[in-house]
């Protein structure tokens, strides 16, 4: 096929002007189509029948156009939503929009009829965002980032500390110390540039990108390690200024004497803290004016600051008196080179001191990046403009530092009359009486040291430019422009952190001000932390401790990306792609290295405390969910957590009891919930399953979340698995067989005892069929009874938590209560279901099945709504009846006679029958728990032969002792073949009458008469022994196939357990989980 017949042309949607330019923008679509074509029908391709792409007809030479194919596309044609960015906007949590009505829900796109909505719903923050007027000022990358880098790393330094720098290293040193130094920084942007373009950068800089990257714990401890540190840097950078201002005042205006101190040579304390607070109120002026006018004063200052380079470049040039020569100037000179070629470290000093030195003046890449809000496009500014500025700055430090080597000497006297000796050539050296100008050595001058060279006079470079005040200019600009950078950023990311209410009460700082959303409140608090410290005018100790917290920013920035790269996250799409996460590595080693070249002892400081902030947030566990690297790293480590359990092989010593408990609705069961969880308490593998048993009464999702969310809530580290089926036995089947991961998978099932099972006959063989399937599935199962009963669904309605964690969320109902009320006066369906009655005594009865079917949902947004904001602290729960009254305490107490009251009774172990031993190492993992740490164990256990009691017991004793279980008593069982009195054969008469005839066979009484008889009899032992004591385990009487009926089974088994403390009848699988080997 020939090229002309392989084009298609597609006619643009909406006719476009043939002189109208397309305006360039940062991504475009070629528009497709020939644009020779003269008219636009002749874009249009017709089918062999006629039809148009266009949904119009050609007949000959007209073409008829059909009206239903203009209609839209989404209202009328289809429910589905077009891609569009508003889609993918302010994600509050996976998978959902906080602007409502555009994508629809998978509900909408099913349902036969969809409510249209009426106007989309703007999120809280767009709306606060639309309301506010005034100009709103954006930068570029040039104003908004490179040249507020250029005036934070173009600082003090350059003029006071570039020269000794390269006075102490030489010209080969000094150069390798400039280049390892901008090598970190280097690597940091490269990292913060792919950090910054992963995804929309919000306000908050580096805490911002941090936070997102690597979560709340390492963003909220340097987002206020950053805001102390930049607002402390606020009052050096002033304190630098003022010292400045009055050494110019002290070299250009004679007779200086100072403001008001007396004698100024030695303290002039108190200038400078007049002159800093004067300068300090007319910054914060200035910020709170407004953005745009700290643009316009930060360009007059960076034209300053140029404008005393250009004079210091000029002044390597010019000839000069022959004062400048005495003090080490020497012009370009290939023999000065030669002499700064080497290194000339003072006493004290090396290469990595003079590296500490330095390093601080190249920390100021982040000063662009702190106003990510207030910039155009974070992810085109930040990369282009911190690396464009880096660039730049590394090449002037490397001009400069050299030309200091080619044209200023390390040390020299200063005075002119030596100079003048030295340098005149007709003197001989007999009469040269004078020390040479450059001969600084202790002896040759009566222990007086020189004052000027590179290595004696930080100023040096105004001695070195032309005019000398215009670098005194340029050290003003540069302190101005930092103290200006840091006080206008810090509260920046104050106020992010604020926002995201990481520490209590921090939200005070949230709110901003005008079209900008300008963080006054954080300017305010700036200024009195810079006040404050302008006011002690001493920080040299705290200044080193400010570097190492802005390195520790750096480190933590290049960690973000390598964690995020090893992860593998799919939400990891950097669009910038010139990085390497081993490089990113690297720049993590390197910047904790520069941490302790700088200092130790501060470097130990930072890192105690960022570990205190971190603990502080990770404890405190926020309401933060930004997908960050290491949630994904949670999953990676859970992913090979369980593909290495399912590859490692089992033993017995490594057994732990993993469980599958039926809770239907954990929140109507708490006592069985509460339970499980003494046995597993976050050491062991449980799941709280439940079966629906009327599909589509209950919106699965919803309940999945909500129900998770109570567990959380109650402290219990679990999970919840929901299953819908028409019969509960084959609900509760699927929940068997499918529950778990490899070998992260449940090993007994745990149920409650359905005490009204003579209620439904049907109901009761279906339980009894769940238990002999879990058999089937060598489960170890176990049946919970207590004399309340452990299904509370008829006592209560709703459910609340109060909380005194945040002062607008008093309340807040729990999913019970959105569970179980009627929402805008819709009906809830009556279901009925596998419930029991509830019987005269008003006794709670049956807790599994009971109200599978009865969870409906029946309108799940207004759910949502009510779920969308939760605390984390939790300080007690009240319940409410069907009335809307509190319940009563002693229904509480039996809901939660589980949880934290301390017990000292005795635990009762019936060990009838060996199983593997779990009859015994549960109770004994229940008296590990603090609940019951006082309890004693008490074993019982049945003889084969009467003779033989003592031999029995001293055997059990031995036994217990091998398996290295304390107990208190042993008691051997001798009559349990006894004839049961009339008593309890009377009452098992009263139950089995509530059956329908014919449930229960005489043929089936008749063959296990025997074992009849021994639960009565053990009914008996059981009241005698241990109706007192706190808590009961016994072995469950194993259901052989087809030779008892349900019916039966179930009557031993209420007959055994009826009146008695909580009892856990448990049977193992028979396989051991206890072993006396090492």
């Amino acid at each position: 096929m020939g090229d002309e017949q392989g084009q298609v042309n597609m006619e643009p949607l909406l006719p476009t002007s043939p002189t109208k330019k397309v305006k360039s923008a940062r991504f475009q679509v070629a528009q497709v189509g020939d644009k020779n074509k003269k008219g636009e029908d002749d874009n249009v391709v017709a089918d062999e029948n006629g039809w148009t792409h266009q949904g119009s007809m050609r007949s000959g030479g007209d073409t008829v156009q059909f009206t239903q194919y203009a209609k839209s596309f989404r209202h009328y044609l289809t429910r589905e939503a077009l891609p569009a960015e508003s889609n993918y906007r302010n994600l509050l949590s996976f998978g959902r929009n906080s602007v409502k009505g555009q994508r629809p829900t998978l509900e909408q796109l099913r349902e036969e009829e969809i409510k249209q909505s009426g106007k989309a719903e703007k999120s809280s923050e767009e709306d606060l965002e639309n309301q506010k007027k005034g100009k709103v000022i954006k930068f570029g990358w040039i104003e908004g980032v490179y040249m507020r880098c250029l005036l934070n790393i173009w600082g003090v330094m350059l003029f006071l500390r570039l020269t000794w720098v390269m006075g102490q290293c030489g010209i080969v040193q000094g150069l390798l110390v400039m280049t390892f130094c901008n090598v970190v920084t280097t690597i940091t942007a490269i990292s913060m540039s792919a950090v910054s373009t992963n995804g929309q950068i919000k306000g908050g800089g580096v805490y911002f990108m941090i936070s997102r990257a690597l979560g709340p714990e390492f963003g909220g401890a340097i987002g206020l390690m950053f805001t102390l540190a930049n607002s402390i840097a606020v009052s050096m950078y002033i304190i630098g200024f003022a010292e400045s201002f009055l050494d110019m005042f002290q070299d250009y205006v004679p007779g200086w004497q100072g403001i008001v101190d007396p004698d100024f040579k030695k303290f002039r304390t108190n200038d400078v803290r007049i002159i800093g607070s004067v300068t300090l109120v007319g910054i914060l002026v200035l910020a709170i004016v407004g953005m745009d006018w700290v643009t316009r004063v930060q360009k007059a200052l960076l034209v300053l600051l140029m404008c005393s380079q250009v004079d210091f470049i000029i002044g390597t040039f010019l000839p000069r008196a022959p004062e400048v020569y005495a003090k080490g100037f020497t012009g370009w000179s290939i023999e000065t080179a030669k002499s700064n070629l080497g290194a000339n470290y003072e006493e004290g000093q090396s290469f990595f001191s003079v590296f500490a030195v330095f390093f601080p003046a190249v920390t100021g890449i982040v000063a662009g990046a702190n106003l990510s809000g207030d910039l155009k496009d974070p992810a085109v500014a930040i990369p282009k403009g911190t690396l464009s500025a880096i660039v730049t700055t590394y090449i002037t430090y490397i001009i400069y530092g050299t030309m200091v080597s080619f044209t200023y000497l390390t040390a020299a006297s200063g005075s002119v009359e030596e100079y003048e000796m030295w340098t005149n050539s007709s003197l001989d050296d007999s009469d040269r009486t004078l020390p040479s100008y450059l001969d600084c050595t202790a002896g040759s001058r009566e222990g007086q040291k020189c004052e000027y060279g590179t290595l004696h006079d930080q100023q040096t470079m105004a001695v070195i430019s032309c005019t000398g005040y215009l670098i005194y200019g340029g050290c003003f600009a540069a302190t101005i422009s930092s103290a200006i950078a840091s006080l206008v950023g810090a509260p920046r990311v104050l106020q992010a952190l604020a926002k995201d209410k990481l520490y209590p009460k921090i939200e005070f700082f949230a709110p901003g001000w005008g079209a900008n959303n300008d963080p006054v409140r954080g300017y305010v608090l700036v200024f009195f932390i810079a006040l404050a410290c302008i006011l002690v005018a001493e920080l040299n100790l705290v200044s080193s401790l400010l570097s190492n917290f802005f390195v520790a920013a750096y480190a933590l920035i290049n960690f973000s990306v390598f964690h995020a790269s090893i992860t593998k996250s799919p939400g990891w799409r950097p669009a910038f792609k010139f990085y390497n996460p081993w490089v990113a590595l690297f720049g993590v080693i390197l910047c904790v290295f520069s941490m302790f070249a700088m200092d130790w002892v501060t470097a130990l400081i930072t890192f105690l405390i960022t570990a205190v902030l971190y603990l502080y947030i990770y404890y405190r566990k926020p309401e933060a969910n930004w997908g960050s690297s290491a949630q994904a790293q949670v999953f990676v480590n859970a992913l090979k957590g369980v593909q290495s359990l399912t590859d490692t092989a089992e033993h017995v010593k490594n057994y732990r009891p993993k469980v599958l408990v039926l809770t239907g609705n954990p929140a109507h069961r708490p006592p069985l919930v509460d339970f499980a969880n003494l046995i597993t308490k976050k050491l062991s593998l449980l799941i709280c399953s439940h079966v629906i048993t009327e599909p589509g009464s209950v919106h699965l999702a919803t309940l999945k979340e909500s129900t998770q969310t109570w567990l959380t809530d109650k402290k219990i580290k679990g999970f919840y698995t929901v299953t819908e089926s028409n019969k509960f036995e084959e609900g509760a089947k699927s929940c068997l067989t499918l529950a778990g991961l490899g070998k992260l998978a449940p090993n007994m099932l745990l149920v409650g005892f359905k005490a009204d099972w003579t209620n439904d006959l049907d109901v009761a063989k279906q339980y009894f069929s769940v238990l002999q399937e879990a058999f089937d599935l060598a489960f170890s199962v176990g049946i919970l009874r207590v004399r309340s009963g452990l299904d509370f669904s008829g006592h209560i309605q709703a459910e609340e938590t109060e909380s005194n964690e945040f002062a607008e969320e008093e309340r807040r109902g729990s999913f019970v209560g959105a569970m179980g009320e009627p929402i805008e006066g819709e009906e809830v369906k009556d279901v009925k279901a596998l419930e029991g009655e509830t019987d005269s005594n008003n006794e709670r009865k049956g807790s599994e099945p009971s109200d599978e079917g009865a969870d409906v949902v029946p309108e799940v947004p207004k759910f949502l709504q009510r779920q969308r904001t939760r605390t984390r602290t939790i300080s007690r729960s009240v319940y409410h009846d069907s009335e809307g009254n509190p319940v009563s305490k002693d229904i509480i107490s039996d809901m939660n006679q589980f949880q934290s009251t301390k017990r000292s009774g005795n635990i009762d172990v019936w060990w009838l029958y060996d199983d593997g031993g779990l009859t015994l190492l549960l109770p004994y993992i229940l008296t590990t728990r603090q609940q019951f740490s006082d309890c004693k164990l008490r074993v019982f256990t049945l003889a084969n032969r009467k003779d033989e009691l003592d031999r029995e017991t001293r055997n059990m004793a031995a036994l217990l002792a091998k398996f290295r279980i304390e107990f208190s008593s042993v008691v051997v069982i001798p009559d349990v073949t006894k004839r049961a009195s009339d008593a309890s054969r009377a009452r098992l008469d009263i139950l089995m009458a509530k059956l329908p005839e014919g449930s229960i066979t005489e043929e089936e009484l008749l063959a296990n008469k025997e074992k009849t008889n021994r639960h009565l009899r053990l009914s008996e032992l059981l009241q005698g022994h241990s109706k007192d004591s706190e808590i009961i385990f016994m072995t469950l009487p194993m259901p052989r196939k087809g030779h008892v009926s349900a019916p039966l089974y179930l009557a031993w088994l209420d007959v055994m357990t009826e009146n008695l403390p909580p009892t856990l009848l448990i049977r193992g699988n028979q396989t051991s989980v206890l072993t006396f080997y090492s």
